[in-house]
């Protein structure tokens, strides 16, 4: 990649204009390799950015009308949704708000580590934004050195004396230990082994959870929780390991910490693919808010050196959501969500197959609740 000599410009607030993207696979021999002469960087506040003329060049786009989901949630919310522009060739999406770390990548929507920005009527994307989140999730199968999956770690989240989220229907370490029992036997059905980090209502330290995948050949870890908020706060979200120099999605600026090097980082992007393929297929099959695909250093994905998530299944503080969670039917379509999204990515990493995107699955529930409609019969008089 070479660098350009962009003379810095003055600090302004950006215009919170809705800009919008669809993007699809330029089918190119690899992103990086023969392509370092294909992007000029831009330096800025210590970063490097891509501008997003760049990156449809790269892709092969043209320019489109597009349509954008409502925003992720109240608290969330920057400015109303008014004008929307974009390119395409048909495939893929990727919508992107100036001024904000908000983006939908294929309709769900995803956090980048910072925001788009705008200099000398160029928007600009961060460097690590394009190689962690936008690359790999338009082309998964570019991904390399995936490896094969044998192994499941569901880990349930809390347990014992840690009760997690509550409110007067249940308890959040009820409802993950009894997501993960419905997850486990159709995982296993699939041929793959599953090892539970908890099968009781057990209190296990944090530390001692990924250490169970750690020690596991070929293996991910799928952390489940629920969610708890403000009273209106709803939805699904999952947290896939924070890139290497790279603030949190709850953090607004990079801290020291951030530059450490923790065990995650070393399978952050097959992190990533993994939080995709579930959280696609949860949405695909669940009707809820999409708060997005999430960065965090927590300590169960933080610590894990093989691919690791962690699912927030609905929030146990809003009445609607808490009632859900408490329908053992509903957990059930929630555990065959999660299971689905799994062995979506272990196709992605045996077969290089991308894993279903929620358009598909919804599509294909759509299929499925037609064929179950039969035509009424009419009588002769």
């Amino acid at each position: 990649m070479r660098h350009s000599s962009l003379i810095p410009i003055q600090s302004r607030s950006p215009r919170l204009i809705l800009t919008a993207l669809v993007c699809v696979l330029w089918l190119s021999s690899s992103f990086m390799a023969g392509a370092a002469g294909e992007w000029k960087l831009y330096r800025r506040n210590g970063h490097d950015y891509v501008s997003l003329d760049n990156i449809a060049s790269f892709y092969g786009l043209a320019q489109a009308a597009i349509t954008v989901p409502p925003p992720a949630a109240p608290e969330e919310v920057i400015t109303p949704v008014n004008n929307r522009t974009g390119f395409s060739n048909g495939n893929a999406e990727i919508g992107i708000r100036t001024g904000s770390r908000e983006i939908i990548i294929n309709g769900v929507r995803q956090w980048l580590s910072f925001p788009v920005t705008e200099e000398n009527e160029k928007l600009l994307v961060s460097r690590i934004d394009l190689a962690k989140t936008i690359e790999p999730m338009l082309r998964p199968q570019r991904i390399g050195d995936l490896k094969r999956v044998e192994t499941v770690i569901l880990d349930p989240g809390h347990g014992g004396h840690d009760k997690g989220a509550t409110n007067k229907l249940g308890q959040e370490k009820n409802y993950t230990l009894d997501v993960c029992r419905r997850i486990k036997p159709i995982l296993e059905a699939q041929g793959l082994n599953v090892i539970m980090t908890r099968d009781r209502d057990v209190f296990i330290p944090l530390n001692k959870r990924p250490l169970v995948a750690n020690q596991t050949p070929n293996s991910i870890f799928v952390s489940v929780h629920f969610n708890s908020g403000r009273s209106h706060a709803n939805g699904f979200e999952v947290f896939a390991m924070t890139p290497r120099g790279a603030p949190s999605t709850s953090d607004q600026v990079v801290r020291t910490r951030d530059y450490r090097e923790e065990p995650g980082n070393a399978v952050d992007v097959p992190s990533a693919a993994l939080a995709s393929s579930v959280y696609h297929s949860m949405l695909g099959h669940l009707t809820q808010i999409d708060r997005g695909l999430k960065r965090a250093r927590f300590a169960v994905i933080r610590q894990a050196t093989v691919p690791s998530i962690l699912v927030e299944g609905g929030f146990i503080s809003n009445a609607d959501e808490a009632k859900q969670i408490d329908d053992p039917e509903w957990r059930e379509q929630l555990a065959k969500s999660i299971a689905a999204g799994i062995v979506g990515y272990k196709g992605l990493s045996e077969l290089n197959r991308p894993p279903e995107l929620m358009a598909g699955y919804r599509r294909e529930k759509k299929e499925e609740t037609a064929q179950k409609v039969e035509p009424k019969e009419t009588s002769e008089n």
